[in-house]
């Protein structure tokens, strides 16, 4: 949602907005110490998806790991500013760069910016998400969108009534933020099954053993009795890891 439009529905963005220099140096720490995958969003509507190098607040400026030779860099260079998106846990974080600059170095390139004055924290407003138990091995069924003859099988991770997150492995071509797709099949355990629409809202690095990306997606065009079949599933799945003593 535009800042514009947040604020007009909050009364204002002062809740959601850090101007002290050390929560700001803070927050942007945690995106770097973290590798969280950042989008680089410009005006025309190209986005660019990175992550944070370095912030230097004394010398006022942000660097983020650059590919020359990728067009959603040129064409977001070409606005010299953009607005940073990018999720910590469920946090959605934004804040406004300009000055865009590629560096060219001998063996990589970097992307520097100005250091933001302000940062925007927006808890998410999801329903309450569960993760699935191991043995109900949940997937996603759904066609590359970038590549039509691709099908693909992905693990779910968490879910809830209004989203879910799937985990892209390493080796799948990448997602790009902001594409719908359409004829997911969810296969929740044997028998809860149904199909809906996914919009993907962002993509997460994953530190772990399984290497790869988590695709955070929100549910469209979602059937009511698909709707209630997933609440089930979703309160179902909270009671039974309460039992099993899981978080």
């Amino acid at each position: 949602m535009p800042l514009e439009a947040m604020a007009a529905e909050n009364g204002g963005l002062d809740a959601f907005r850090l101007s002290a220099p050390k929560d700001i140096a803070t927050t942007l720490r945690r995106l770097q110490d973290a590798s969280v995958l950042v989008n680089l969003n410009a005006p025309h509507g190209s986005v660019y998806t990175t992550s944070l190098w370095t912030a230097d607040a004394d010398r006022g400026a942000l660097s983020f790991a650059a590919d020359a030779s990728d067009p959603q860099l040129q064409a977001v260079l070409e606005s010299d500013e953009a607005v940073v998106v990018a999720y910590l846990d469920n946090v959605k974080i934004q804040f406004d760069v300009g000055n865009l600059v590629l560096v060219r170095g001998a063996r990589s390139c970097a992307l520097t910016t100005t250091y933001p004055r302000e940062v925007f924290r927006f808890q998410r407003r999801d329903s309450f998400r569960v993760r699935p138990l191991l043995r109900d091995a949940p997937l996603a069924r759904l066609q590359h969108p970038a590549i039509p003859d691709m099908t693909l099988a992905l693990r779910i991770l968490d879910l809830s009534v209004g989203g879910c997150a799937l985990l892209l492995p390493q080796d799948v071509p990448m997602l790009e933020p902001g594409v719908l797709i359409t004829r997911v099949q969810l296969e929740l355990d044997a028998t809860t099954r149904f199909e809906t629409g996914l919009r993907l809202h962002h993509v997460t690095s994953i530190h772990s053993e399984s290497s790869g990306v988590r695709l955070g997606c929100e549910m469209v065009r979602l059937s009511q009795e698909a709707e209630r079949t997933l609440q089930r599933h979703v309160d179902q799945t909270q009671k039974r890891r309460r039992v099993m003593g899981l978080k």
